[in-house]
């Protein structure tokens, strides 16, 4: 009696899976309308075109929405006993996602408010972190889970490690070195583990092709694509003339996203395994 009410009271609660899937599909699209729309320079009092600030708020409001959401429900992964690939494996992932969230803001408020844009701030040490989170816990993802692809399936890992390291060694090499130690530092820092999320995404995506948690990790390899994207187009096109805003930024948003698609996937998947495993008991 009391799981069939507590299944029907899930079935009915707004934050059951669909609905939260849908949410996040819904802020992807308004995301990329109102980078598509409102992206377009317009030119100032000065002659100079820039972006209105009203826009750039608006861009990191939805960038901070997408990783603060995407945390909280890899968060309730860590906290759910169920979970197929590993509690610590979405600690490590939500922890991640909120510190690009931390770091997202303080970049926002060194942006907007106090209208700076040094080559590094505070926020960098949350985004550091965020990689380091990240890449532990998909590392851990795919140590709990044997390896066993086919030799194809290695050449396509291959294959994109080859192409993300040439593309990111060529946009490193179109900007101005950085006299800076700290600054160069960081900067190979994140490029060599965008392409290490990159190598590590494709490798869950071919050992979790097919299996019970398939769906959730296809999202999770997709968030690290789109992260890779957004990251390598940012220091493609750093430069004195840069602004925030540009339309393949939304990549960042769509990134949080699909870390959130990948965490309440695994969720879902997680308590229908329960559900039946514990029929069978019972039967």
């Amino acid at each position: 009696m009391n799981n069939s009410y507590e299944n029907s009271f899930l079935s009915k609660s707004i934050f059951n899976t669909q609905n939260i899937v849908l949410a996040n599909i819904g802020w992807a699209v308004l995301a990329l309308l109102y980078f598509l729309l409102f992206s377009a320079k317009v030119p100032g009092a000065n002659g100079i075109e820039s972006r209105a600030q009203w826009y750039v708020i608006g861009t990191n409001i939805f960038e901070a929405f997408a990783y603060l959401a995407a945390g909280i429900l890899c968060l309730r992964n860590w906290l759910s006993p169920q979970i197929v690939s590993g509690r610590n494996v979405w600690l490590l992932i939500g922890l991640g996602m909120l510190s690009y969230f931390v770091g997202g803001i303080i970049f926002g408020y060194t942006e907007i408010v106090l209208k700076d844009e040094p080559d590094v701030s505070v926020g960098d040490i949350f985004f550091v972190l965020t990689y380091l989170l990240l890449g532990a816990g998909m590392t851990l993802a795919v140590a709990s889970r044997r390896i066993n692809l086919e030799k194809w399936q290695w050449l396509i890992v291959l294959a994109i490690a080859v192409f993300g390291s040439l593309l990111a060694w060529w946009i490193s090499m179109q900007q101005e070195k950085p006299t800076e130690l700290l600054v160069a530092i960081l900067n190979w820092f994140y490029v060599v583990s965008d392409v290490i999320l990159l190598i590590i995404a494709t490798t869950l995506l071919l050992a979790f092709w097919g299996g019970r948690v398939s769906q959730s990790w296809r999202m999770i390899a997709a968030a690290a694509f789109s992260l890779y994207i957004a990251d390598m187009w940012f220091k493609y096109a750093q430069g004195p003339s840069y602004q925030s805003g540009e339309i393949l930024e939304v990549f960042w948003v769509f990134s949080g996203v699909l870390f959130g698609m990948g965490a309440v996937l695994e969720y879902d998947a997680s308590l229908r395994r329960t559900r039946r495993t514990s029929g069978r008991k019972r039967a």
